[in-house]
């Protein structure tokens, strides 16, 4: 190709150097017309093996097509790939809907991995809507998979790291269970649906809600199966991106007695609202048994001092003539009397101080 190029020049030598301007011009337009003659046999070299292998297969790909995906970010061979796969399988995708999800920055391969394998399980799945999986960040073919061989999930999960969900019965006792949960995609909602923690969560609570409704925890041994119907009359697979299609009970324990501990704590609490309820009256006694001892010393002081007075009235009485010697001593005869009978009683006399006080 260089040989001959360098001969048709060779050979325009001589008449570019004796003729005008027109000649150079038709000279630039025969230099540029095998420029891009060079520039194209390069480009169909590239894609010819490719048309051929596209040929070879049945596949709708033409020469011009291939050329065109050079001009734009497209990955000639994937799309070739892809399309002869989509023929042999019998599935008919226009190499435009292939090229538009490659420049979009989806998995093309794994798109159609997941399409022949829909369409081989009799799965309806579209290319709109695998596309549309599969740029939404989701695993298409995984989805495909999950649909045609459901997936166990354990509930709780080993990523929560709770070996089991805990429930009490209505007479107190604690249950430890684990299920098992079938689901099967629901391609419908696989775009906008919500993922498998959503269904761990859901199913775990259901779980102790079931114990929860359980009059006794011999009903639940008795029959596990009831934890099962009742989650799943609950629908707890909608809006999700998956369908439940059966709960199993791998394991119940029966754990303690939380009822009991929980009336221990009640009755704990109880005592000690009661002792602080007597600590708070015996302390009001207290208070008024000393207010009572207050008042009775400040009357005894009152009666010391309304004694006190009576010398000085006895006094006043002398000085004034109204009692005489003799009625003097008559009055402390009494007072003798008086305090020989208290003595002899074992009283104290009028104005001591009680025993009690006094020690």
């Amino acid at each position: 190709m260089t040989s001959a190029i360098s001969l048709i020049f060779n050979n325009l030598r001589l008449p570019l150097a004796s003729s005008g301007t027109g000649t150079i011009f038709m000279v630039a337009v025969l230099a540029v017309v095998v420029i891009v003659f060079i520039l194209l046999f390069i480009t169909i070299a590239k894609v010819f093996g490719l048309w051929i292998q596209a040929l070879s297969a049945g596949a709708d790909i033409s020469i011009f097509t291939l050329i065109g995906m050079r001009f734009r970010p497209v990955d000639a061979s994937v799309i070739v790939k892809a399309k002869i796969t989509l023929t042999q399988a019998g599935i008919n995708i226009e190499t435009k809907q292939l090229e538009s999800h490659y420049m979009s920055q989806g998995r093309v391969p794994n798109v159609v991995r997941a399409m022949i394998a829909a369409h081989r399980a009799a799965i309806d799945l579209p290319w709109d809507q695998a596309a549309a999986i599969d740029l939404a960040g989701r695993d298409v073919l995984d989805a495909v998979q999950t649909s045609v061989n459901p997936r166990v999930i354990d509930v709780p999960s080993s990523e929560s790291g709770a070996q089991t969900h805990d429930g009490v019965a209505k007479d107190g006792i604690q249950l430890r269970v684990k299920a098992r949960v079938t689901v099967r995609t629901n391609m419908r909602q696989l775009v906008s649906g919500a993922g498998e923690g959503t269904i761990v969560a859901r199913v775990g609570q259901g779980i102790v809600a079931a114990i929860g409704s359980a009059a006794t925890y011999k009903d639940v041994l008795e029959r596990p199966d009831m934890i099962s119907r009742a989650v799943l009359a609950n629908g707890l697979d909608a809006g999700t991106s998956y369908q439940i299609l059966s709960i199993d009970i791998a394991d119940v324990d029966v754990s303690e007695n939380v009822g009991a501990k929980l009336q221990i704590v009640q009755a704990e609490a109880a005592k000690q609202l009661a002792q602080a309820e007597a600590e708070k009256r015996r302390a009001l006694a207290v208070a008024l048994d000393q207010e009572n001892r207050a008042l009775a010393q400040f009357n005894r002081a009152k009666l010391i001092e309304a004694e006190a007075q009576i010398p000085l009235a006895m006094a006043e009485a002398f000085r004034n003539g109204n009692l005489g010697i003799m009625d003097y001593y008559k009055m402390k005869n009494i007072q003798a009397d008086t305090q020989m009978r208290e003595s002899i009683g074992g009283g104290n006399p009028v104005g001591d101080k009680p025993a009690t006080e006094n020690s």
